[in-house]
């Protein structure tokens, strides 16, 4: 069975729905092949493209993953990101509007927590393409799990032994908080953490001006936070 990763939040139909198809609580994992051709570890980005690749090129797969299939980009990058980076852009055309002889009569509110259900609407829309049934269908044996390599053509996941003859490491990185002192006494958000927020904070510090920390920067300041960047 699918072990559970890090809860969604908050658990509204939209979460469950991504989560139904990125890590199904119902899923079993196969029996495996003799021999793969290819073992994939990590079903993100780089992980699915190519475990569908090969596969397509007739080559047996196996691709495994043990939190949330489509990895950053679907669930706390490039989409929930960019969902909210369109939402700001409508904010900040909207205050613009009378430069293009548009008159929008009172104040321009923004409705915080209907712009992230939006994004979670969106994400979970956009799902059924990275899903553990999308990938089988294409020929490739969904394992979710923890793989450990128990020697050097061989990888177990919970109790099934995967042999291969290549094997990918995809697992790909998470948010390194840096040694900043008292960093740690307070609740902090990541990538991971933030797109989870249904309040708008009034202030928000941003460490690092990299891609995502200079499009939330944006966004949270359309919205209306008092950012720090």
């Amino acid at each position: 069975m699918a072990t559970t990763p890090t809860p969604l939040h908050p658990w509204d139909e939209h979460n469950r729905k991504l989560y139904a198809h990125v890590h199904p609580p119902d899923w079993v994992n196969p029996a495996p092949a003799p021999r793969y051709n290819l073992v994939v570890i990590g079903g993100g980005t780089a992980g699915l493209v190519t475990a569908a690749g090969a596969a397509g090129l007739g080559a047996k797969v196996a691709l495994v993953e043990k939190h949330l299939l489509g990895g950053d980009c679907l669930n706390v990058g490039c989409v929930p990101s960019k969902a909210l980076l369109r939402a700001s852009r409508a904010v900040a055309e909207a205050r613009r509007a009378v430069e293009f002889g548009v008159r929008v009569g009172g104040e321009i509110i923004v409705d915080f927590p209907a712009v992230m259900e939006r994004m979670r609407r969106l994400r979970a829309d956009i799902s059924p393409h990275d899903s553990a049934a999308r990938f089988r269908d294409l020929g490739i044996d969904v394992f979710i799990g923890s793989a450990k390599f128990i020697g050097p053509d061989t990888v177990r996941v919970g109790d099934r032994s995967l042999r291969f003859a290549k094997a990918v490491i995809a697992t790909g990185a998470r948010a390194a908080a840096p040694p900043i002192p008292g960093l740690q006494d307070v609740p902090y958000l990541t990538n991971e953490t933030l797109f989870s927020l249904t309040e708008l904070p009034k202030r928000l510090g941003i460490i690092g001006a990299g891609p995502i920390g200079c499009e939330m920067a944006q966004a949270f300041a359309r919205f209306g936070s008092e950012v720090f960047l």
